[in-house]
């Protein structure tokens, strides 16, 4: 259910062992409760050769909107420093184990990671239910992200890179304030050019 990863070096370390890492298996997500996956699968199969891929880019925006509603008020309402940690809360409150660090990249920012995700099976599909959600995250965040791994994808989590405010201007009004998607919440695959399965 469990298994141990070796922690990416980031800084230089004192005495002691290697740092370690817990995540959960395939096995281990498995456990979570899946329903209806192959339901779900096969009626956006249906979707997309009946109507195309902006049908299936556009149901996946109507379903993240119902998230995007209900989690605005509760980050709107945190401090502009504590709204990556509030999403994160939000997230976790429906099951998606999430959790908000500052981010091991130069130049600042935080990252959101989700330990779960109750959708993965379908995305590993289609992956515009993650483009929806990451762009949902910088509208309610209110500064560009990026996406650098996705559990759909096969990565051990789902992480998201949240920019420092302070790049959309005064750090007052970022794009999410504003009700504007912003133009560089490209997910890993977007910006390297992979064209993902």
């Amino acid at each position: 259910m469990i298994e141990i990863r070796r922690a990416r070096p980031q800084t230089r370390r004192g005495r002691g062992r290697p740092a370690k890492w817990f995540a959960i298996t395939e096995a281990g997500r498995s456990a979570f409760v899946h329903a209806y996956d192959d339901l779900a699968t096969s009626a956006l199969r249906f979707l997309a050769e009946t109507a195309g891929a902006h049908a299936v880019a556009e149901f996946a925006r109507r379903q993240v909107a119902d998230l995007e509603r209900r989690y605005r008020p509760v980050v709107q309402e945190a401090p502009p420093h504590q709204r990556v940690r509030t999403l994160a809360e939000a997230l976790s409150g429906d099951g998606y184990a999430a959790a908000a660090a500052k981010a091991p990249q130069p130049g600042g920012g935080e990252q959101l990671c989700q330990h779960h995700c109750p959708v993965a099976h379908v995305a590993a599909e289609f992956p515009q239910l993650c483009e929806a959600e990451t762009e949902a995250f910088s509208r309610l965040l209110g500064t560009p992200v990026q996406r650098l791994a996705t559990i759909a994808h096969g990565d051990g989590i789902c992480t998201t890179h949240v920019s420092p405010r302070s790049l959309c201007g005064d750090g007052t009004d970022g794009p999410g304030d504003a009700g504007e998607t912003p133009a560089s919440t490209l997910t890993s695959d977007e910006e390297s050019g992979r064209t993902p399965l």
